[in-house]
């Protein structure tokens, strides 16, 4: 069936059990926070006022998100009034044409033909005997497929509702009518977010300017007007759901807002933002709101080739590998330009040409990063810096197949550069080793690692050799 030719005609008045129902929509809310954890996950507190009577009353809690945990839903007073919350129930399930059709089926419906020539409308009552890949109607005399006309019902199922809803059955002191402060909190899916740094190198790479983004996406089918925002950084626990059927939500649409700095707390083992003022999360949105902002934080550079474990075990005769030094950026998340915990995210590395204009240079990842740690960004492969590996020797000194090995290994080291240039050699070298013969001194960085710091002259070439006995 294609639901374009599907024309829905609907009573405005709903079924006698829905009139009796209270309403509270975002129209009625007072307050409405939200707090946005990392791993698809947010709290929300939804704060509204209602003139609710005594006694026992069903209350719909329209414009809820669609991917609520309806289990963790939590009513209270915020007047300290006496509340009981007898039942609820979360209604997810939105009116559409197709899904008014399939909770009709069983049900009588009416068929309306329009006459080609004058226009004039005649009705037959058909009953529903199928929505599934298409409509099959029982009318008196026969059975028909598909849509002979226009279908008019004569109600809304009571759980088919237009937005997403929360309904409950609250039991209140009996009495007159008193509008009432209610508050309910929930955890739901649906919102997201994400720390994004933008750094910007100075002309002598000895510093950057610092400045950190959240991007918030709310894909949860419901909009936080004037919420108060938080964001909690850090692994919260949860236990693994059950398979439950989760309600479809739209993708998000991009939109981008900018807002004061947050300010930041810790909360229990993790770390608490908070938006100074309100702001606005709409449905299917995506905005930007000001993390942090950081001048002229120290920084170094570093050229650095890594080895591995692997070069130690085994004879790999006049097999060389060239090497492209990474190149790294390192500083220092304290002093009075920083010094605050870092949500994880990506920092994107910008530097100035000689026209001005900023260049992008590199990004990388980091992880939740606490004040005073340190903060390694690898950036790319160096360009005007090569070097050539070779093994020179391996031989096997004593033992079986877990014995006593010596190799020993060469790196030539070339700079094209107009100045002087420090390269990192980083070896990992397994089992119990011993450093025979080396042609500058190394640094053991660990148990398991040697470092060398090797200099190279501007437009020339140094060579790096060692031996080393290796006891697995």
């Amino acid at each position: 069936m294609r639901h374009t030719f599907l024309l829905v005609a609907l009573t405005l008045a709903l079924p006698a059990l829905a009139a009796e129902e209270l309403r509270t929509t975002a129209a009625d809310q007072t307050a409405v926070a939200v707090t946005i954890y990392n791993g698809d996950l947010a709290l929300v507190k939804d704060a509204r006022k209602i003139k609710l009577p005594g006694g026992e009353n069903p209350l719909a809690w329209r414009e809820v998100s669609a991917r609520m945990q309806p289990e963790t839903a939590l009513l209270r007073s915020l007047d300290g009034k006496k509340l009981g919350l007898l039942e609820q129930n979360f209604n997810f399930d939105l009116l559409t044409p197709q899904k008014l059709l399939e909770k009709s089926v069983g049900e009588k419906v009416r068929v309306i033909r329009t006459h080609p020539s004058n226009g004039s409308e005649a009705y037959e009552t058909a009953t529903v005997l199928s929505a599934n890949e298409g409509v099959v109607l029982k009318f008196a005399d026969r059975v028909e497929t598909g849509l002979p006309g226009r279908l008019a019902f004569d109600h809304v199922p009571a759980d088919l509702r237009d937005k997403p809803t929360l309904t409950m059955t609250l039991k209140t002191d009996p009495g007159a009518a008193q509008e009432q402060g209610l508050e309910l909190s929930y955890l739901t899916g649906g919102l997201t977010w994400k720390a994004d740094y933008v750094a910007e190198l100075s002309a002598r790479e000895d510093s950057i300017d610092l400045n950190g983004w959240v991007t918030l996406t709310n894909t949860s089918g419901a909009a936080y007007p004037n919420a108060r925002l938080q964001l909690v950084a850090g692994e919260v626990n949860r236990a693994r759901p059950e398979r439950m059927p989760m309600p479809k939500v739209m993708m998000a649409m991009a939109r981008a807002e900018a807002a004061p700095d947050m300010k930041e707390e810790s909360l229990f083992e993790y770390h608490l933002y908070t938006l100074g003022r309100p702001t606005s999360l709409g449905d299917n949105q995506t905005k930007q709101v000001a993390l942090l902002s950081a001048q002229q934080v120290a920084t170094q550079k570093e050229f650095r080739i890594q080895g591995g474990e692997w070069y130690y075990s085994g004879q790999y005769g006049d097999l060389g590998q060239r090497i492209k030094p990474g190149v790294f950026m390192e500083f220092s998340n304290k002093g009075e330009n920083l010094g605050v915990p870092l949500p994880k995210g990506v920092v994107r590395v910008y530097k100035k040409d000689s026209a001005g204009r900023a260049q992008f240079i590199g990004e990388d990842r980091i992880d939740h990063t606490a004040k005073g740690e340190t903060i390694r960004l690898r950036l790319g492969e160096a360009f005007d810096i090569t070097a050539d590996k070779k093994q020179t020797d391996f031989q096997k000194i004593a033992g079986g197949r877990n014995g006593v090995y010596e190799t020993a290994y060469q790196i030539e080291i070339r700079n094209a550069k107009t100045e002087k240039v420090t390269v990192r050699v980083v070896e990992p070298v397994p089992g119990e080793w011993q450093m025979v013969q080396e042609s500058q001194p190394h640094t053991k960085a660990s148990a398991h690692t040697a470092v060398w710091d090797v200099a190279v002259a501007a437009e020339g070439k140094t060579v790096l050799t060692w031996r080393v006995r290796v006891k697995y």
